[in-house]
């Protein structure tokens, strides 16, 4: 039966190689079981609810990328679009995450039609190749920077806004067994993950966490670290009295709404949520294809349109679960190099996901401190990124520039997009190099929307 739905042999796999790749690529991304929740929960929303809707919505969006698309292709919520939904559409814009959710929700039905249609190949085509590069990058700072200030290494200054933590201020103020502890804890960890992905450990990113986390217990039992409520620094011994137990998704599941999506913020919240899961998935389904020698003759990736919209559909339908941006993941590629080339890889990691509801003490009970090297490290993949950009065409580097650094610095992937977009086709028009780029009419338009956003809106 396998056989006749993957086709196994005819991928020159069997079912043993597909199960320990679809283990393999479990073991390296199930940290977004930890870390959604840490991050949503700073939007207010309930974070056993999001844990759930985080493993049913993975293991959903899962098993529609193996049944049609037959693809070893992995998919979760997405890192850097989850901290974009608290920290920008809620934290900073002001929006609700009902109406977060919402806009969510709305992005991935666009992204179902774009899948059934050409035009997603357009959009893609659209954006400067620099552009798109540049954004991973910035997205990568965006998350790194928000695992220091998670972690309390980054804090706020009323005379510089940012500053590192004081080992001494800590120990005056009566925090360095609860704060400080936790900072150093978090250096640690980033060192521990480090060795473990040099030494090429499948799962480093999971084990770099548990490691940590498991330090913070050990410190915790020696009286090292004392819980302090008031700091946001709480026990970090699960409490296994509901083992086995589902955490309850009712508070989010179906918790949508749509109060002022008519507003231009809004638009620009759902093509912000658009932009970087359409190129994150496209990007990352040719990239791990290409490793796993999947393209055809062409270099394209046989049936895409299955593949994305398997993307979509779990986008949109994560969103009714309580759970931002679902999206195909590029470890996804570490069960690739364990030799998975079927969906049947894809379908133990979802099985995987599902099991993973019964562990739900302990992945909710991973501290802040211990989920901050993975951002940090996830980071850092993301921000390799820049080795792509082509620093020789300034006309080119300059906006990418401008879209890297705004991202980190304004906190909000959006406001990097449009201040990419904005730059680029303002630099080439006033330098006489449009029509030698070729700019499209699409990104003359965006670029007068988020003007008008900015000078007339704002």
């Amino acid at each position: 039966m396998l056989e006749k739905f993957f086709h196994l042999k005819e991928r020159k796999t069997n079912i043993r190689t597909e199960v320990i790749a679809g283990i393999t690529t479990f073991m390296t991304m199930a940290y977004i079981l930890a870390v959604n929740p840490n991050i949503l929960k700073d939007a207010g929303m309930d974070a056993g609810a999001v844990f759930t809707a985080t493993a049913v919505g993975s293991a959903f969006a899962t098993i529609l990328m193996a049944l049609m698309a037959n693809y070893p292709f992995a998919l979760a919520p997405g890192m850097g679009l989850n901290a974009y939904f608290a920290y920008t559409v809620v934290g900073q814009l002001g929006y609700s995450w009902q109406v977060a959710l919402a806009a969510v929700f709305v992005e991935g039905i666009i992204f179902i039609i774009l899948s059934l249609t050409n035009v997603r190949e357009a959009i893609f085509n659209t954006i400067p190749i620099n552009l798109k590069y540049a954004v991973s990058v910035g997205i990568g700072l965006f998350i790194a920077f928000i695992g220091l200030q998670g972690a309390n290494i980054v804090i706020g200054n009323p005379n510089t806004k940012v500053a590192l933590f004081s080992f001494k201020s800590s120990v005056a103020n009566g925090s360095f067994n609860s704060v400080g502890i936790g900072v150093i804890l978090t250096m640690i960890g980033v060192v521990l993950t480090a060795i473990l992905l040099i030494k090429n450990v499948k799962g480093g990113v999971l084990f770099g966490i548990l490691a940590t986390w498991i330090l913070g217990i050990i410190c915790q039992k020696i009286g090292l670290y004392v819980p302090n409520p008031g700091l946001g620094m709480f026990s970090l011994i699960p409490s296994f009295s509901q083992f086995g137990s589902i955490p309850s998704i009712r508070p989010t599941l179906g918790a949508l709404q749509f109060d002022g999506i008519a507003s231009i913020e809004f638009v620009v919240v759902v093509f912000a949520f658009l932009f970087v899961d359409l190129f994150d998935t496209l990007g990352t389904l040719i990239g791990v294809a290409s490793k796993a020698d999947m393209l055809d003759e062409n270099n394209k990736l046989p049936r895409i349109k299955g593949a994305l919209l398997a993307d979509a559909i779990g986008t949109s339908a994560g969103a009714i679960l309580g759970t931002s941006t679902v999206t195909t993941y590029v470890e996804s590629a570490s069960g690739v190099s364990e030799g998975g080339r079927t969906g049947l890889t894809a379908f133990v990691t979802a099985i995987l996901f599902l099991l993973s509801l019964f562990f739900a003490p302990i992945f909710l009970s991973v501290p802040a401190f211990a989920t901050a090297p993975a951002l940090i490290v996830v980071g850092f993949f993301m921000f390799t990124s820049i080795a792509k950009i082509d620093f020789k065409d300034y006309s080119e580097t300059i906006p990418a520039y401008i879209c890297i650094i705004a991202m980190p610095f304004a906190y909000s992937i959006s406001e990097g997009i449009a201040f990419g977009i904005i730059s680029y086709v303002l630099i080439n028009v006033l330098t006489g190099k449009a029509k030698e780029k070729k700019i499209s009419p699409l990104m003359y338009v965006l670029t007068i929307i988020f003007l008008i956003k900015y000078f007339i809106l704002s």
